[in-house]
């Protein structure tokens, strides 16, 4: 193929994607009250992670009579006239770009893949689906459980009893999506540490030797990442990137 053919591949595989994000986000918006069941889940007291954190607490403090977790209770606002239908807008957009990912993948993948060897496609295969498979994984670790507890610590958290809690939904949204994201980013750890051991650039002696160094970084980078600067939020972030850091030193132990 020439130059320009390859660039009419490159153009039609854009396309392609460009229409299927839309083709879902489209579809996204029209079901607007399940999006948003999705979206605002965190904030009900019947969530999950809450009922989970209810029954252990029950189940450990039993003898001493204990109510279990207490109710969350913060009333989310809105305070801009066309606020509302641009975040519906923008969760509708973000949801068709999380639900076409594995074939946008596929897309990219479809058109390196002829330019490589076939040993070079078989790490190739592994990389892409290793690294989707970590993405989405973060992003559920993140609403799972990063972000509830996030929000249901410094949702329930007064100064005084005079002041109630009040978050508007664009920052509960944007609060939400930035953590998912960084998590999923982040959740790359193990599989970009993996590269570089393939690459001879790492090994893992040298992760040993530097982890009091990038358990450092790592709380930087949580401390960027978090929304507040409070300990405890913190803690919830950097916790599962240490974790990561430890498998990767696991991973490329193994792979030398």
């Amino acid at each position: 193929m020439t130059f320009w053919d390859h660039l009419d591949e490159l153009r039609d595989s854009l396309i392609k994607m460009v229409v299927a994000v839309v083709v879902c986000a489209i579809a996204a918006f029209c079901f607007k009250e399940e999006l948003f069941r999705i979206i605002l889940a965190p904030q009900d007291n019947g969530f999950i992670t809450y009922r989970l954190l209810e029954h252990i607490s029950q189940s450990l403090f039993s003898s001493q009579s204990s109510t279990g977790v207490d109710a969350l209770s913060v009333q989310l606002i809105n305070t801009g006239l066309a606020q509302q239908f641009l975040l519906h807008v923008k969760a509708s957009l973000c949801a068709g770009v999380l639900l076409t990912l594995p074939y946008l993948i596929y897309l990219l993948f479809h058109f390196v893949s002829p330019a490589l060897y076939s040993h070079e496609r078989r790490y190739a295969i592994r990389l892409v689906t290793s690294g989707y498979a970590m993405f989405m994984l973060g992003v559920l670790l993140s609403y799972f459980l990063i972000f509830p507890l996030i929000f249901r610590f410094l949702g329930s958290y007064q100064v005084s009893e005079a002041v109630a809690n009040t978050v508007t939904i664009e920052s509960y949204m944007d609060t939400l999506m930035s953590i998912s994201l960084s998590m999923g980013i982040l959740f790359e750890i193990p599989v970009i540490c993996w590269i570089l051991g393939r690459m001879g650039f790492i090994n893992a002696q040298m992760m040993s030797h530097y982890r009091r160094h990038v358990i450092v970084a790592l709380l930087i980078i949580a401390a960027i990442i978090t929304p507040t600067s409070d300990v405890f939020t913190l803690s919830i972030v950097a916790l599962p990137m240490w974790l990561l850091y430890e498998v990767s030193i696991l991973i490329v132990r193994k792979e030398r």
